[in-house]
Formats: structure tokens, C-alpha cells, sequence
């Protein structure tokens, strides 16, 4: 894993993450199909053959983020390599690219939490990133981004006074909108997150508790649900924050009326 850093002179450079963060597969609950679909385009691109790029959207908390980093260590010694790309830092993907362009390695652009506002220079150094310049695009490298945004930049109302309607009644978005549109479209495989159910939650909490080696009863499912309430969410970010509180209490703090 590899993060990008700029020297004095504003070149770039790649700085290997000594220990980089990463959950096992098998922790992320309740999004087996968004895993098998993204392991399936990283199979393909770690094996030359041709993958899209990725877009990962949907609900805070649900693991978007985790199952990305979670590849690193799945297909490494395939050479799969990762690289973290801070939007900041977008309108250098070109120096970037130019850096890895050679390399026998796979290399994923990952970048977290992606949105853009209007007028935001790194948003159109993305879309040449995404789809080529003038250059081909190289073969050995591919973008996987998450975001709460599945368009990645704000859309306001005003954007629908621009829509049209055709002779025949036919809604036609306006210019703004498609701008908008442009960039997600861009990434060829979409994949959407949801906020879980009860059921979902606490069965994420019991993965997150065996990781403490605790175990789930009545109390302590009461106090999982209680967690959820008061933070308004339920995800699997909230079962680990819960597991983490739960398992630094001692045994005798471990009731519900201490949240």
C-alpha cells in the first residue's frame, strides 16, 4: 500500500504504508453481493483481463471503505497494489499514473469519500483519469472510489428547472445535470450500500463481540440496540463502536443504564 506525497518542488512520489489497515473478508456482514461483484472485477484485473473501474456509494457506516482496503491483503501476492489518493491531490493523478505505468504490479487509485462541489478543478482531472486524455489509458491501473453521493457532486433544485419536455411529452435533462451524471458514469461497475436492518445490525454485532471474544445475551443485546437508538444508525461501523465500548468495560460496567 502506497500513499501519495508531494516533494518541494510539487513532484510526486510514492510512500509505502509500512502496516496498512485492513478487515478480513469474512468480518464484512450483510454485503455479499456487493463483495462477490468487487472481487470478481479485482480477480479479473489482477489477471490481465479486462475490469472497470468502481464506484462505491450508499449508506454511512456499511463497509464500503473496509472492503476496498480489505483486497489488499486477498490478492497482494497476485500484485495487487493500493494507493491512496486524497481528493486534494486528484488533479495529480496524470504524474501519478505516470509513475506506475510501467510496473509489472496492479495498482487500484483508491479514494475515500469522494464528492466535489461545482466548479472543483480535481473533478475533471477524475474524469480524464477515469476515461483517458488524449493518452491511452494504461492497463495496469483502476479507480475504486467510495462516496455517499452517487453522483458525487450536490444536486439542487434548480437543477430541474433546466429539464425540458419534447414534442411528444419526453422529460430531457438540462446541461447541469448531465454534467453532474457524467462522472459517475464514467465508473463502469456501480455498487450501492443500505442501511441495516435490526437483523443485520446485531448479527454484525456478534461478529464484532467474538472479535473480543465476548458473547451475546440479553443484556448485552439490549444494550447493542440501545447504542444504535442513540446514535440514530444502524451499521455496521456502529456494531464495531459498540463492540469496542462493550468490550472496554469491565464486567461489573456492562449494564445498559451506563450508555
Amino acid at each position: 500500500a502506497f500513499r501519495c506525497r508531494k516533494m518541494v518542488g510539487g513532484r510526486c512520489y510514492l510512500e509505502a504504508v509500512p502496516q496498512p489497515h485492513s478487515v478480513p473478508l469474512t468480518d464484512l456482514t450483510h454485503i455479499d453481493r456487493q463483495k462477490e461483484r468487487l472481487l470478481r472485477n479485482t480477480a479479473a484485473f489482477v489477471a490481465g483481463r479486462p475490469a472497470n473501474n468502481v464506484l462505491l456509494t450508499g449508506a454511512r457506516g456499511t463497509g464500503k471503505s473496509s472492503l476496498v482496503k480489505a483486497l489488499l491483503p486477498q490478492f497482494a501476492a497476485e500484485g495487487l497494489r493500493l494507493i491512496e489518493v486524497d481528493k486534494t491531490q486528484l488533479v495529480d493523478l496524470p504524474d501519478i499514473v505516470q509513475l506506475i505505468a510501467e510496473r509489472p504490479e496492479r495498482f487500484i487509485l483508491y479514494c475515500d469519500d469522494l464528492s466535489f462541489e461545482e466548479g472543483d478543478d480535481a473533478y475533471k482531472a477524475l474524469k480524464t483519469a477515469l476515461d483517458g486524455g488524449i493518452a491511452r489509458r494504461c492497463n495496469n491501473v483502476l479507480v475504486y472510489a467510495t462516496s455517499n453521493r452517487r453522483h458525487l457532486m450536490p444536486e439542487r433544485m434548480r437543477d430541474n428547472l433546466e429539464h425540458q419536455l419534447d414534442e411528444e411529452g419526453e422529460i430531457r435533462p438540462g446541461e447541469t445535470t448531465e454534467e453532474k451524471v457524467s462522472l459517475s458514469e464514467r465508473f463502469g461497475l456501480w455498487l450501492s450500500f443500505y442501511p441495516f436492518s435490526q437483523e443485520d445490525y446485531l448479527a454484525a454485532v456478534v461478529v464484532w463481540l467474538n472479535h473480543f471474544k465476548l458473547k451475546m445475551n440479553a443484556e448485552t443485546e439490549k444494550a447493542a440496540l440501545r447504542w444504535a437508538l442513540m446514535r440514530g444508525a444502524r451499521s455496521g461501523r456502529v456494531a464495531w463502536q459498540f463492540a469496542c465500548d462493550w468490550a472496554g468495560r469491565k464486567p461489573k460496567e456492562r449494564k445498559v443504564d451506563l450508555l
